[in-house]
């Protein structure tokens, strides 16, 4: 193995949860620690004019919530870290769904007051789907919320995922007093907002000893020497082998905004996570070690900077050694292209990269060329597969409220849905434009984004559909003439899919009975 070194010292991961659980903050904290910036913004806040580093689009500094996915690289103890911090909002669902596509393991926030909610289940599911190896942090610990046995045991039972603790709170809420790590042995108290360099740990061998006593008060000393004997006979030793194949999750307790238990997890993510693995594609499995360079396009970004027209893709490196200025064969187009500038980020802060390796996250300056699942190689024809898109819940149809800007609307909702945003139908027949999204939340980023970013004025009219469903059939005339006695109710996707779009459920199971030979599915794999 050629890069052997460099591979090993990359972990690639994302930051997943339910709104508002803290993901954007525990962002924040990690970079702290990788020397990346030097203070972090707080989220929301009116007097701190210093907004979190990870969301830079103007919407997302308003609200105070992520809706795009962003990729931060950071170097912890001789670790490349690349870092995608993604929305929790289930209208950006499939952004985040899509983003899980390249990263190796996962890191799964749950807030201690609300437990395990809707989101945090979906995701799971997608983690389960491809066996990514998770950990779990458990944050928000000094606000008074549910018992941590209680916790551990409703995490277990809604994520169908064995649980292994690695470190034990001590008291929670106003009574929060600190963490102790089950893995080495030491305690660490609770101050709020440390620094990063701040070093309080100390270090106690048998729990049986009067410095804990005198550290934490009697009655939570009791309570912890009971929890730990407890914990130690149920779970012992964590088996790493059980945690990368997805078997077992540790956990983590801790306070994001307070910084407080983050550098625990992040040393044991060093120690245990998974450095990046070999791939399955359609014509065969891509190792991690091969000499030849390989990647796959996950996300499209328009617009990253308002002042200029760019659009930046973003790719994952699966094999061999990404060179900049170097001609590379894009599998679909079937055609040579080269990157004089490739990015690494930083959030909004980008540089240009000499060279990547397995693992990393490059941003390539796309002047159309992409879509998502796009493949490069070194001159094979094979494409990554598993990156899927889900059928839409809502769709509108797009109106132009200004005739004279209509090139700057069609322009920027085809740019738009190239970034995944949206999915966008055209009408047979006709030139009906419908968007189908998962939220309506992103109709409203939409019609921001069209008008910020393209001077394009526009309305939704909402339409009664109820599902999109891709067809296929083996044979294409029966196809052809499903579609022509249904005009009213067929579409295409941008890449000419036939699409039928069903008005309610009944209409849907009657068409499926009553065309056998067609068959309709819910989702479409990018590649299949």
């Amino acid at each position: 193995m050629k890069y052997e070194k460099e591979i090993n010292r990359r972990k690639t991961f994302a930051i997943i949860s339910h709104p508002d659980a803290g993901k954007t903050t525990l962002t924040e904290k990690l970079l702290l620690f990788g020397g990346a910036i030097q203070t972090a913004g707080a989220v929301k806040s009116n007097k701190i004019k210093k907004h979190a580093t990870s969301d830079f689009m103007e919407i997302e500094r308003q609200r105070g919530i992520s809706v795009a996915t962003s990729v931060m690289s950071f170097e912890y103890s001789n670790t490349l870290i690349n870092l995608l911090d993604t929305p929790g909002h289930k209208d950006f669902a499939e952004d985040t769904y899509r983003t899980l596509t390249a990263v190796d393991s996962v890191i799964l926030v749950v807030d201690s007051v609300n437990g395990v909610e809707d989101q945090t289940r979906r995701l799971m599911e997608v983690c389960r789907m491809r066996d990514t190896p998770v950990i779990v942090f458990i944050n928000k610990m000094d606000r008074d919320g549910k018992n941590r046995f209680d916790l551990l045991e409703e995490i277990e039972k809604e994520l169908h995922i064995s649980l292994h603790p690695m470190t034990w709170p001590i008291n929670s809420g106003k009574e929060f007093k600190g963490v102790y790590n089950l893995h080495e042995k030491s305690l660490r108290l609770f101050t709020a907002s440390t620094k990063a360099d701040d070093d309080d740990t100390i270090a106690i061998d048998d729990l049986a000893s009067a410095v804990l006593d005198e550290k934490v008060g009697e009655k939570d000393a009791a309570q912890l020497r009971e929890d730990v004997e407890l914990i130690d006979g149920v779970y012992g030793e964590l088996q790493v082998d059980d945690y990368l194949t997805a078997k077992i999750a540790p956990v983590f307790f801790g306070s994001a905004v307070n910084n407080f238990g983050v550098k625990e997890m992040l040393d044991t993510f060093i120690r245990i996570a998974p450095v990046p693995r070999s791939r399955n594609t359609s014509a065969r499995t891509v190792e991690v070690g091969e000499e030849k360079f390989s990647g796959f396009i996950f996300k499209i970004h328009a617009n990253l900077d308002p002042k200029h027209r760019d659009r930046i893709a973003f790719m994952r490196v699966c094999s061999g050694r990404f060179e900049r200025n170097k001609y590379y064969h894009h599998v679909r187009l079937d055609k040579d292209m080269r990157f004089s500038n490739p990015y690494s980020f930083m959030a909004r802060s980008k540089d240009v990269i000499e060279d990547a390796y397995a693992g990393d996250v490059v941003g390539l300056f796309d002047t159309g060329n992409f879509k998502i699942g796009d493949t490069l190689t070194e001159g094979e024809d094979f494409y990554f597969t598993g990156i899927p898109t889900f059928s839409p819940e809502i769709f509108k149809e797009l109106v132009n409220k200004d005739p004279m800007k209509t090139k700057q609307l069609e322009k920027g909702i085809s740019q738009l849905t190239d970034e995944g945003v949206a999915q966008l139908f055209t009408q047979f027949g006709g030139n009906k434009k419908i968007i189908g999204c998962v939220g309506e939340l992103q109709f409203e980023v939409i019609q921001y984004r069209l008008l910020q970013e393209y001077g394009a004025a526009c309305e939704f009219r909402t339409l009664p559909f109820y599902k999109a469903c891709w067809l296929t059939a083996a044979d294409q005339k029966k196809l052809d003439d499903f579609l022509r006695f249904k005009q009213q109710n067929s579409a295409e996707d941008k890449d000419g899919h036939p699409v039928y779009l069903a008005q309610s459920e009944w209409f849907l199971n009657t068409e499926i009975t009553n065309n056998p030979d067609i068959r309709f599915h819910f989702s479409s794999e990018i590649h299949k």
